[in-house]
């Protein structure tokens, strides 16, 4: 105490939030400090702790010579009161004014911006290499970690191997038709997400028994061959009597015929990332049910997916699991690249961690993403529609583009709908999603305006079902 006041020397402190594992943080001058990692699974494995606004709010800020913080409340750092200690000294307790709070936090509110921005912190502690594993099985969520990283880390200064699992999800190439693909109606009974992600190749189908690998390097770097020679090595490194290797269209062979391994990439201007499935425990049959289109008429110049066999690691040798499968891999990738044999966790979801995270995700769960970036496409079909004792043969005919009927004709038998009604049905469907649920709306609104005729009725419905089984 001088003159009167109070002097808070501002000197490098050590920070660890309430309630969670340490990882690593900065210092005052924003360079990073090393600390130990937390223990949540393996000894090799720790959770991200960032969540700044809450940590500052409950940081416990050690002071090895000159004084000690023993509580900093209040949401966004603004204390009310301090105790301050000094070796040989009274405890002095003291209400601070507004405007020594606002010149003493001057520091804290500066190292609360540091730690909103992950590059400045986690992402930077580790040089040549880090190892990340998602604690989210949801497909949005973990592909959006993809795009994050592509679209915000210097991997000029550190590459990236990504591990990820899903629950049960469709997902298609950048390029692709969803409804070419696979079945859209099987999809929708069973509850299982349908997700476009932004890189080509073709479709795949996830569960917890399918594992996922990132590889993000800088676009000068990038090597998709290197990446899968890696895994493996991996596999063989586990159990060297497995007969696996990679082949000249980049997928990954068990026995000679079995993929277990499918690839796509994605080629940025300065970054790139190369993804690839391994198949350890999937269930094959409904991926092998949902994987197969039942759609008829269908032409398109979108990416189709090429057919293989296909066989799940575990069948060779069932007393492996994923998470062994997973430390594998990390470890050769960690020999390669001469860093830490280190996995850490991270939550998707986690906005302090990756800043704009929630509006990636929430993009790639849009019907304009999934459905509306599909390549135009023209549906030519006949449906056979049985009536009372008689089959009529009705013509579709519709062109497809961004997801939205664009052209709609229907070659229906004489008198099977009064003139007006047609003319409003496709009035209606000319401009609408090319989608059951937008489709189903339509045709009971314009059920409403119908003359009340059973009959009529009964022939709308009928015409309706068949079209909608179409989407």
């Amino acid at each position: 105490m001088k003159d009167g006041k109070i002097r808070i020397p501002f000197l490098p402190l050590v920070f660890q939030a309430a309630g969670t594992a340490r990882s690593s943080c900065c210092d005052t001058r924003g360079c990073p400090v090393r600390l130990p990692p937390g223990s949540e699974r393996h000894h090799r494995r720790s959770t991200v702790p960032w969540n700044s606004r809450a940590a500052v709010g409950r940081a416990r800020l050690s002071h090895a010579r000159h004084g000690h913080f023993s509580s900093v409340t209040g949401a966004g750092c603004t204390p009310a009161t301090f105790s301050i200690s000094r070796a040989g000294s009274p405890s002095i307790r003291c209400t601070v004014t507004k405007i020594m709070v606002l010149q003493s936090l001057k520091n804290y509110l500066w190292l609360s911006c540091t730690l909103r921005t992950p590059k400045a912190c986690f992402w930077s502690t580790a040089s040549g290499g880090l190892i990340i594993q998602s604690v989210s099985n949801d497909v949005y969520q973990n592909l959006a970690v993809e795009d994050w990283i592509h679209d915000h880390m210097d991997l000029e200064k550190q590459q990236v191997l990504f591990l990820w699992r899903n629950s049960p999800a469709v997902v298609i190439g950048r390029h692709q038709n969803p409804w070419q693909e696979c079945n859209l109606r099987l999809l929708r009974q069973k509850d299982i997400k349908l997700a476009r992600r932004r890189s080509g190749g073709g479709t795949v189908y996830h569960d917890l028994g399918n594992i996922n690998l990132t590889f993000f390097t800088t676009r000068k770097k990038y090597e998709r061959m290197q990446n899968l020679k890696l895994v493996v090595k991996a596999l063989k490194a586990l159990r060297p009597q497995l007969d696996v290797h990679v082949t000249d269209r980049y997928d990954i062979l068990l026995d000679g015929k079995y993929k277990i391994s499918g690839t796509a990439a994605k080629l940025g201007r300065t970054s790139a990332y190369h993804h690839c499935t391994l198949l350890c425990n999937a269930d094959k049959f409904v991926l092998s049910s949902v994987l197969k289109s039942p759609y008829r008429g269908l032409k398109s110049n979108a990416t189709p997916s090429v057919p293989a066999s296909v066989k799940n690691f575990f069948e060779d040798d069932p007393s492996l699991t994923s998470e062994m499968l997973l430390d594998a891999i990390a470890k050769e990738y960690a020999v390669q690249h001469q860093i830490d044999h280190h996995i850490t966790l991270i939550n998707p979801a986690d906005e302090t961690l990756l800043p704009g995270i929630s509006s990636k995700t929430k993009e790639l769960q849009t019907w304009e993403w999934v459905y509306g970036k599909t390549p135009k496409f023209s549906v030519s079909t006949c449906l056979n529609m049985a009536y009372k004792d008689s089959v009529f043969d009705v013509k579709v005919n519709m062109d497809v583009k961004h997801g939205r009927i664009e052209v709609c004709n229907i070659d229906l038998p004489e008198q099977w709908l009064p003139p007006g009604l047609y003319s409003e049905l496709v009035k209606s469907l000319t401009g609408s999603k090319f989608c059951p649920n937008e489709t189903t709306a339509l045709v009971t609104t314009l059920l409403r305006v119908c003359p009340q005729d059973n009959e009529l009725h009964s022939r709308w419905s009928l015409l309706c079902e068949n079209m909608i089984r179409l989407m």
